[in-house]
């Protein structure tokens, strides 16, 4: 399919925050001057790669498509991995950590891989987040900081870096604690014995020679160069020193970072460069509230979203409100998957200036595919969970009573949602399904809707049985009729929360609702 492309005004009009951030771009004078704009996330392998590092390169990527349309410039993302920084504790999800707690301090790609099938830690999370970014089709260049040290590459900036050494020292010194702020450098010299990446005072800057003088471990002075890998900067240097070095136009970064933005812009500025634009995202948070860490694991992996998911729906959940917290937990997957589809059908009806504010638009780089059907994730789970079968043919079976020319093939992304269902359905569902026994007066209810169903035609549509089930509901002195449906999730499918009840049962078959509520009345 050809992708639509609107009129320029349409984009420059766009509300979406990605084209919002995008317009910061054009006012750039190196995008300009260079003529294409260069994006940059970061990316610390000493963990494997969670969502919080593919949530922020999928947002990037959002605000790069939205300048590509806004401006028809080209653009550049680097994905910088700084796998020379030294491993400062081990992860507590990797395997053989008493192996690799033998090699603290010492760069990632010195580092054998736990995982035995790299030539070292740093490479294999690197080619962790290789696979996961190429998977979902992202067009980026892996950049490795061991390559452009090590190469020499860097050698220039490092050099200015010495060379503007004093000054700023005079930028960070002034953020950290007295005890921190005697020993900082903005240098980490790599030990010629150990080659661990050592956090010493440095006793003299020789600019003309390229040097610096340290005390190493057995507190004897040595020389060695800032170049050729001898060295790698501290953090907020080297990224300053990479905004400079790459003339980077636009990189976001968590809230946690906001401080160091600022250092970093300053010292880019000492450097030469001019700092890129970008925004302070909020953190993803886990089950219990707390913020997610690749070092220990918390929160969701994208191997897991993905075994419940399909990837739109965790790109749908990255595009919404990046400034508020979220929870990234399993019980947030349904209602991602059911709005990623809304927002499909949503945009097949939607003006040309609504369709550019339509996350499908950015999932899809402009060229979302047509919704297949109103099935919703939700009501696939309450399926699963109703006939009690994680068989797929079996559930087909009910879809294609339903919607009469549906198979897989015909539907191939509800076949995918299918299969996400029944891996969430007995992971999460099937341990804590339990069944209320009916009250007296629920047991009223639900004979009363026993024989109103029983009465009604198997091709009755949605909205009738949904009416139907309403005016049960009214007949009873419930609370109300949310109480009324939460009774029949608890009664019937042993959850506290499910479907809409007319488009349930008109999938699941008239006949086998009324089987449901037998076995209700008949629980004792």
């Amino acid at each position: 399919m050809t992708e639509k492309t609107f009129d320029k005004d349409i984009y420059e009009n766009a509300k979406s925050w990605p084209f919002e951030e995008a317009r910061k771009l054009t006012k750039r004078k190196n995008v300009k001057e260079k003529g294409y704009a260069l994006f940059e996330t970061g990316y610390g392998p000493s963990g494997l790669p969670h969502i919080g590092t593919f949530g922020e390169i999928v947002r990037t990527n959002y605000v790069r498509h939205a300048f590509e349309h806004l401006t028809g410039m080209k653009t550049k993302l680097f994905a910088f991995s700084d796998d020379r920084d030294g491993l400062r504790k081990v992860p507590d999800n990797i395997p053989n950590r008493e192996m690799i707690g033998k090699y603290l301090e010492m760069p990632l790609t010195s580092i054998p891989d736990p995982f035995g099938c790299h030539n070292s830690f740093g490479e294999h999370n690197n080619e962790k987040l290789k696979y996961f970014l190429d998977s979902f089709g992202f067009n980026y260049e892996l950049q490795s900081s061991t390559k452009w040290y090590n190469s020499g590459e860097f050698n220039k900036i490092l050099l200015k870096v010495l060379e503007n050494h004093k000054e700023i020292l005079s930028v960070i010194l002034t953020s950290l604690r007295e005890e921190r702020a005697a020993t900082y450098s903005p240098f980490l010299p790599i030990s010629p014995k150990t080659g661990k990446v050592l956090q010493v005072n440095i006793e003299e800057y020789r600019i003309n020679d390229g040097t610096i003088v340290f005390k190493d471990e057995d507190n004897n002075l040595t020389e060695i160069p800032v170049t050729d890998g001898h060295c790698k900067l501290q953090w907020k240097v080297d990224w300053a020193a990479r905004w400079t070095f790459f003339d980077v136009d636009y990189e976001m970064a968590g809230k946690d970072l906001i401080d160091s933005v600022k250092l970093s812009s300053k010292i880019c500025r000492i450097l030469g460069g001019t700092p890129p634009e970008g925004f302070n995202y909020e953190l993803f948070l886990d089950g219990e509230g707390k913020k997610i860490s690749k070092s220990k694991g918390n929160g969701l992996s994208i191997e897991e979203w993905l075994r419940y998911a399909p990837q739109e729906s965790l790109a749908n959940f990255m595009f919404a409100s990046p400034k508020s917290a979220k929870r990234l937990y399993f019980d947030v997957i349904p209602r991602q998957v059911d709005d990623y589809t809304l927002n499909l059908r949503n945009f097949e009806t939607q003006t040309e200036n609504k369709k550019v504010d339509n996350p499908v638009w950015h999932i899809h780089n402009g060229n979302p595919p047509k919704a297949e059907t109103e099935i919703s994730y939700s009501l696939l789970l309450n399926l699963v969970s109703a006939c009690n079968s994680e068989d797929k043919n079996i559930l087909w079976g009910f879809i294609q009573k339903y919607l009469k020319n549906a198979s897989p093939k015909t539907m191939p992304f509800l076949d995918k949602l299918v299969e996400h269902a029944i891996n969430y359905y007995q992971d999460f569902i099937k341990p804590n399904k339990k069944y209320s026994i009916p009250s007296e007066m629920e047991r009223k209810a639900l004979q009363e809707l026993y024989n109103t169903l029983k009465n009604m035609s198997i091709d009755s549509k949605p909205e009738e049985i949904q009416s139907v089930v309403f005016e049960v509901g009214k007949h009873y002195e419930f609370p109300d009729l949310k109480a009324w449906f939460i009774s029949l999730y608890k009664t019937l499918l042993g959850q506290n929360e499910g479907p809409r009840m007319g488009t349930f049962i008109a999938l699941y078959g008239l006949n086998n609702a009324l089987r449901l509520i037998e076995n209700a009345l008949n629980r004792k």
